[in-house]
């Protein structure tokens, strides 16, 4: 493990609850909702890593969002995993730190329904026309 993710550790403590080192070069740290503009911040000021993108899915335990970090001279990946509640999805952006975040939140809103706090511009991205409004198309059930 790095001295980037001991750091991490470290400076956020209660509000890192699992750290799962995947291989030598993937590391997944789940993390406190109310935490996530402060990590990914600390990540980027603090130690270079790039924002690759975001991913979620409904699973048994909520709506995962999974942020994907880069450190690029090392060639470690950081997934920065949060759940939400199925019955409040909703987050703080990080278009605040990353501009490229916008797009992949906006398309998260339109398929399961996340609340981007913050967002500058959560208008359709892909659905205009093609599903009713507050359908969801990748929740297992509809909201």
């Amino acid at each position: 493990m790095t001295s980037e993710i001991e750091n991490i550790k470290t400076r956020f403590g209660e509000g890192i609850f699992q750290v799962a080192v995947r291989n030598e070069r993937r590391v997944t740290l789940t993390v406190d909702k109310e935490k996530i503009v402060d990590i990914a911040g600390y990540l980027y000021h603090e130690f270079h890593w790039r924002f690759i993108i975001a991913s979620a899915l409904e699973s048994n335990k909520g709506i995962e969002i999974f942020y994907h970090f880069s450190n690029d001279s090392s060639g470690l990946i950081l997934n920065l995993k949060v759940i939400l509640d199925k019955e409040k999805t909703e987050i703080e952006s990080l278009t605040c730190l990353f501009e490229a975040s916008s797009w992949i939140e906006r398309e998260m809103h339109e398929i399961l329904g996340i609340n981007f706090l913050h967002h500058p511009n959560l208008e359709k991205l892909i659905s205009d026309g093609n599903w009713a409004e507050g359908v969801y198309p990748y929740r297992k059930e509809p909201s």
